[in-house]
């Protein structure tokens, strides 16, 4: 008889756990953020595509390969930028890329994310914009640092800014020139 009602007990206990683990959830949480924080985007310039995510890697080779050989994706050679501090490969999705990302010298600003980051992970993420000038000066107006006074040539031949990632939710973002 105990027994009997230690198995009601239990089964009674797993039908309301389980009833609860069924219980409809809210899916999505609203982002809200106070008006005056963010203002509208400029008529001047607008926001496009996501161009690139970029991962900082510690070795190239060996992340160009699994991109290349196990994935069977299509991948760039290597691509030495000095001004900027990297070598950079890139991996073509499609839709959009993902850019490997490995120091190119002592003094190299990935250096010191993959001394934090010993296997590497994700560094930053790419935006097209129809007109970085007005972006980069919209965006002053806005209180939105970046981390150099003008856009630079980045990896396609096209001036990047990067923005200061406490400005931006945590997430260093670059804008590219479409």
């Amino acid at each position: 008889m105990r027994r009997v009602v230690k198995a009601a007990a239990l089964a009674a206990g797993a039908t309301g756990l389980f009833s609860r683990v069924q219980t409809p959830v809210a899916i999505g949480r609203s982002f809200s953020t106070p008006q005056s924080q963010f203002q509208e985007s400029s008529p001047v310039w607008k926001l496009g595509r996501l161009n690139h995510v970029a991962v900082a890697v510690p070795d190239l080779e060996k992340a160009s390969s699994f991109y290349r050989d196990v994935l069977g994706a299509q991948v760039s050679e290597v691509v030495p930028l000095p001004e900027h501090g990297v070598s950079v490969v890139f991996v073509n999705l499609g839709n959009t890329k993902m850019e490997l990302l490995h120091p190119l010298g002592s003094d190299s600003p990935i250096t010191g994310f993959l001394q934090k980051n010993k296997a590497g992970g994700m560094h930053h993420v790419c935006i097209e914009v129809d007109n970085i000038s007005a972006a980069v000066m919209d965006l002053k107006k806005k209180k939105i640092r970046s981390l150099s006074d003008e856009a630079k040539i980045g990896a396609h031949g096209k001036p990047v800014i990067f923005l200061h990632p406490k400005d931006c939710g945590g997430v260093l973002v670059e804008l590219e020139q479409a």
